[in-house]
């Protein structure tokens, strides 16, 4: 009796090292059916794996039966295997024929005949994953130590096959994640905490290889480049992205700008917590080269208007001054003309020159002084009486604030220009009115500037602040500017640390909200 219960464990602890030993689900259970069977010496088993979606049961895997029989589903309670599963008890009926429960529906269908069963649930952490079954003892009648036997096979097969699952699952991401990383046309790495390469995709192995292979660490794969922020800060830091540039010299100038996501996996029981993060970076050496271009051409171009403007704008106020000339109603027409038009283009180049030399410095250029919100704004509207009068348009100041920012007042001054010009000129309706006020909170001030115009449509909200775009059905230069105005604005703004807010509706009018910061006391 020691004999054969010290081969019932050796037997089983070589069904356990099997068990642990398979990965792969649909392997796993044939072998489970093939081991269940020679644990408790029967003649075939039979496994009925649990579908979650419809609470029933169904034959996995039917060694030694027709494959109809794969096409049964029982619901809990329902016959032998329904009544294990629904009380999670295992049992042993050594008559079937003699048992309320027993039900020869598979028997009629595969031609098999069931004399004796055993069958226990497989459950692992109180979740029910099926039942397997041991079918007709060879040597005789199942006892109760193979019920005992079966019933730790039961529990071990329950952990393996969730360890299956699970390999699956993990399987099936990993596999997701590597065809999404392929796929993408952008360059993408995938690093951990320590700076460790774990993924690189074929974009990313194109701009960073070292001796032909790619990068083991994201210090080796940037070692001849300069990154801003420097890596360590991107590494350091706790926000969720972190934008960075990417420049390398050699051997040809590469620009690639990107940006770092941080991820944090939790980790559970029994799987560790992760953190690393994902680097997602393009190339931009052709757009910045473009750039380049573009500014140097505005530039020059704007500084070689300046010159003939002037003598036109000059010379043909002059000539309006001249009574002999101006007699003719003709010629006083055609020289208002020449000099209104002249004035507006000049403050177009000037316009354009302003933006030109702004994208060519930053913010510690600025000249920052503490200044009076509600002066400045005063000051800008006053300034801008006779287009406003030309225009038809009225600003209305709100309530004085009282507020202190901190800034470079001839920039301000531009913004809020700009806003009201926008404000004005966009609107169609006979009376275009445009408030403007200011509030103070949280260590910054913000100023508010509100139309009655037709609103921004949802879709060109994130698009107004590019250069030259303007919000019409099409681009027919009816409205005056450049589309320079909200994009001087942002990047004043952010050089002062600022952000602009846009909230626009339809019908209902625009604004646009900037906050500066507060002098330090």
């Amino acid at each position: 009796m020691a004999e054969s219960s010290q081969e019932s464990l050796e037997l089983l602890l070589d069904v356990c090292r099997l068990l642990s030993s398979k990965l792969e689900l649909s392997g796993l259970l044939t072998t489970i059916m093939q081991l269940s069977s020679r644990v408790v010496n029967a003649e075939t088993a039979s496994l009925l794996l649990l579908d979650p979606a419809t609470n029933e049961l169904y034959f996995d895997v039917a060694l030694g039966l027709d494959e109809e029989v794969s096409k049964i589903r029982l619901k809990m309670g329902q016959g032998i295997a329904g009544s294990v599963a629904k009380e999670g008890k295992p049992l042993v009926i050594n008559d079937v024929k003699a048992d309320p429960r027993w039900s020869s529906m598979v028997d009629k269908q595969s031609g098999f005949q069931t004399r004796s069963i055993m069958a226990a649930p497989m459950e692992i952490k109180g979740k029910l994953l099926g039942v397997v079954e041991a079918i007709n003892h060879i040597d005789g009648p199942f006892s109760y130590a193979d019920l005992h036997m079966f019933e730790a096979f039961a529990s071990q097969a329950a952990i393996a096959i969730d360890n299956a699952r699970l390999f699956a699952s993990l399987r099936e991401e990993k596999t997701k994640l590597e065809t999404v990383f392929a796929r993408m046309h952008e360059a993408a790495v995938l690093i951990d905490h320590d700076g460790k390469v774990l993924l690189v995709n074929e974009s990313a192995r194109k701009s960073f290889t070292v001796g032909g292979k790619p990068p083991a660490t994201l210090s080796e794969a940037l070692a001849d480049v300069v990154i801003t922020p420097p890596l360590p800060q991107i590494m350091a830091s706790d926000r969720p992205m972190t934008e960075f540039e990417l420049v390398r010299e050699q051997p040809k100038k590469l620009i690639l700008a990107g940006s770092a996501s941080a991820l944090d996996f939790k980790g559970s029981d029994t799987i560790p917590g992760w953190n690393g993060k994902l680097l997602v970076f393009r190339d931009v050496t052709e757009e910045r080269r473009e750039e380049l271009l573009k500014r140097s051409f505005l530039s020059l171009i704007s500084h070689k208007l300046k010159t003939p403007l002037a003598s036109i704008t000059g010379y043909s106020q002059i000539l309006l001054d001249d009574p002999a000339i101006t007699s003719s109603e003709m010629a006083s027409k055609g020289l208002d003309s020449i000099f209104t038009q002249g004035r507006k283009l000049t403050e177009l180049v000037e316009k354009l020159l302003r933006f030109t030399t702004l994208e060519d410095i930053d913010g510690s250029a600025f000249r920052l002084t503490p200044f009076k919100v509600d002066d400045l704004i005063a000051e800008t509207v006053a300034g801008m009486k006779p287009w406003l009068d030309e225009q038809k348009g009225t600003v209305v100041a709100g309530a004085p604030s009282g507020a202190v920012a901190l800034g470079d007042t001839g920039l301000i001054k531009d913004v809020v220009k700009n806003l009201i010009e926008n404000g004005v000129k966009f609107n169609v309706k006979p009376e275009k009115s445009v408030s403007i006020w200011s509030d103070a909170k949280d260590g910054q001030v913000c100023v508010h500037v509100k139309d009655q115009g037709p609103g921004i449509p949802p879709e060109d909200q994130d698009k107004i602040f590019r250069k030259f775009y303007q919000v019409e059905s099409s681009f027919t230069g009816q409205v005056e500017g450049w589309g320079l105005g909200l994009p001087f604005v942002k990047k004043v703004i952010q050089h002062h640390g600022g952000q602009v807010r846009i909230d626009s509706r339809l019908n209902e009018g625009t604004e646009v909200a900037f906050t500066l910061p507060k002098p330090r006391q």
